[in-house]
């Protein structure tokens, strides 16, 4: 039970800091180029490799702990720092193949899958229109 106390407080608060930073980052700098998820990204990405590099050397570290600030305040944060620690795990074990199909794939499917939900939501959007200008 714990477990999900840890992941659902951290992600509370890595959700919270994400809409301040994208906030902050809209404020200073405009909507032109999605600078707050840029900086999220870079961020989420550097957090998540100080993170468990050094938990790497800390045998003993609480489970708990890891929780708490990879899955749950860095997954409410951001989840492109768990994609780039598993991209630099790919490479890092020189498995080349698995570290492309990943790259490529994660960017591909995804981008695939961002169009498909949108496609669909409009689709349903236009319907419940149409149902509703029939009623």
């Amino acid at each position: 039970m714990l477990q999900y106390v840890a992941v659902g407080v951290g992600a509370v608060i890595g959700a919270n800091f994400r809409y301040f930073v994208s906030s902050w980052a809209t404020v200073r700098w405009g909507a032109a180029f999605p600078y707050g998820t840029f900086i999220i990204n870079i961020t989420g990405a550097f957090a998540i490799g100080l993170i468990l590099s050094a938990a790497a050397t800390r045998l003993d570290a609480n489970p708990l702990l890891r929780l708490f600030f990879i899955t749950g305040l860095l997954g409410g944060y951001t989840t492109f720092s768990s994609y780039a620690w598993e991209a630099l795990s790919l490479a890092s074990d020189a498995a080349w193949l698995r570290f492309g199909a990943y790259v490529l794939a994660s960017n591909l499917v995804g981008l695939l899958g961002v169009w498909a939900g949108s496609q669909l939501g409009a689709g349903i959007l236009a319907r419940a229109a149409e149902v509703a200008a029939q009623a």
